[in-house]
């Protein structure tokens, strides 16, 4: 239950923001936030991470102060002040989920294979694959349409409905997709969805054990069939030919068919003649390489779904420099997950560069003295090097930092630089207290063990330190 005015308030303003964003989206940017406080006709909200910030600034602003004004018309403009002792403080912020559940969708089957009829079984059923969260971009627009309306309408207009790009750029997730999106305003309908290995091989066994009748018979009773690959059927004559009647039979009942490939049915060699026609007498769409405004948008859904809050700059360095495949993306994107969970370190655009090389994807086409890739010339790392980079990281200035401010936003700060100057490059608690306008050593002191005993405890502090020592240049011991 809410209990401050601030609360109930902040409460209000939510349930008027949460039907305008996606689920993720709200669930990601919204928890641990509140409303701090008042000072006449502006409201101070609070945000429990440096990198939640920009994204605020840029994104939910004028979405916020909207729903603000319309609670309280005296409202005339927002603040956002950074306070890292708001994450999973529960007197002081709302439990989204308790206040915003979840609503339950339709089930689809969970499981990686579901049984259609006896000795047929279907991989269709990977529920993470919807037309909803397949990003859309000019690469890839028309698939997905053709899709979304061969969902809508099963064996209409779009039928049959040949799909083709490179690897990696998403054709599995639509065809997939449509897969489940049939399934759920069809949940009776037999959907076959199957890869070309698997078809050979169900062909090879049916004629080794005299059972191509049984074959035929459960392929051509489907109502939606699917096939990944087929250029995998180059010069498989018996599989290509089961394929051709199995096609026409299921287009003349009607019955939806989804093929894909790497290239377009006129390129496809190897194929008898007669199949490729039948593949151009539907529906043909392709999928190219994303623009950098579908990559942004595929990193920034993707990051949400790992639980990954990236900052916009790393963002934009992946999707400016990655430019091959949605796969390359993700693959870049799952070694940043692993940075996180593994080595404590939150992304940033130097660590991101550093998976990149590793990955060999390293941008050809960026000065390298952007990026870290020519180490600059080697010189002794002093706390005025400490200090600048702690400023940077959580948006305070240095002199605020040195200065006497008691505010949580500048203390935080303030503390961990004491620490790394401390742990790192061995400076006294005298000296420390000099450099922070001359500070009992005891303060100090006090402040360098109550950060090393709370990123015992504080997951989310430890990445910030580790973040902070790699950014610096510092060899961090494990």
């Amino acid at each position: 239950m809410t209990s401050s005015p601030d609360l109930n308030l902040w409460l209000k303003v939510l349930q008027k923001i949460e039907p305008q964003l996606q689920r993720g989206q709200f669930i990601t940017w919204f928890k641990d936030t509140t409303i701090l406080g008042r000072d006449n006709a502006t409201v101070v909200i609070g945000l429990p991470l440096p990198m939640f910030l920009n994204w605020h600034l840029e994104h939910y602003r004028t979405t916020t102060l909207d729903a603000l004004r319309e609670i309280d018309p005296t409202v005339e403009q927002i603040v956002y002040q950074v306070d890292n002792g708001l994450k999973d403080d529960l007197q002081r912020t709302l439990r989204l989920l308790e206040h915003f559940p979840e609503k339950k969708p339709r089930k689809l089957p969970n499981k990686s294979e579901v049984k259609i009829a006896e000795g047929l079984t279907s991989k269709i059923g990977n529920s993470r694959y919807t037309l909803e969260n397949f990003v859309v971009g000019a690469n890839n627009r028309l698939a997905h349409a053709a899709c979304s309306a061969a969902a809508s309408d099963p064996g209409g207009k779009y039928n049959p409905l040949f799909l083709y790009g490179g690897v990696g750029l998403g054709k599995t997730h639509l065809l997939q997709a449509t897969g489940n999106a049939i399934h759920r305003t069809l949940p009776h309908a037999a959907i076959l969805y199957t890869t070309t290995e698997d078809f050979t091989n169900q062909v090879i066994e049916a004629i080794q054990h005299s059972k191509m009748e049984q074959f035929r018979r459960r392929y051509r009773e489907v109502d939606v069939f699917i096939i990944d690959d087929v250029q995998f059927l180059a010069n498989k004559e018996r599989t290509q030919e089961e394929l051709f009647h199995t096609f026409n039979t299921l287009t003349e009942d009607r019955k939806q068919v989804i093929i894909s490939s790497d290239r377009a049915p006129k390129e496809l060699s190897g194929l008898q003649e007669r199949l490729v026609s039948r593949f151009e007498r539907g529906m043909i769409a392709d999928l190219s390489q994303p623009d950098y405004e579908t990559r942004f948008a595929i990193l920034s859904e993707k990051s949400k779904e790992y639980g990954l809050l990236l900052d916009q700059k790393v963002i934009d360095y992946v999707a400016r420099y990655a430019t091959r495949s949605v796969r390359q993306l993700e693959g870049i994107l799952m070694q940043a997950v692993a940075q996180y969970e593994l080595e404590h370190c939150v992304p940033t655009v130097k660590s991101i560069a550093e998976i990149m090389r590793k990955l060999g994807d390293e941008p050809s086409l960026l000065p390298k003295t952007d990026v870290g890739f020519v180490a600059p010339p080697q010189h002794a790392i002093s706390f005025q090097d400490v200090l600048e980079e702690v400023s940077r990281y959580y948006s305070v200035s240095v002199p605020d930092m040195l200065g006497q401010s008691r505010v949580r936003e500048i203390l935080v700060p303030r503390h961990i630089a004491m620490y790394i100057g401390k742990k790192h490059l061995q400076m006294s608690y005298v000296r420390l207290g000099e450099s922070f306008s001359n500070r009992d050593h005891t303060t100090v002191m006090h402040a360098v063990q109550k950060i090393t005993s709370k990123m015992d405890e504080d997951p989310q502090l430890l990445r910030e330190i580790r973040t902070l020592e790699k950014e610096v240049g510092l060899t961090v011991a494990r």
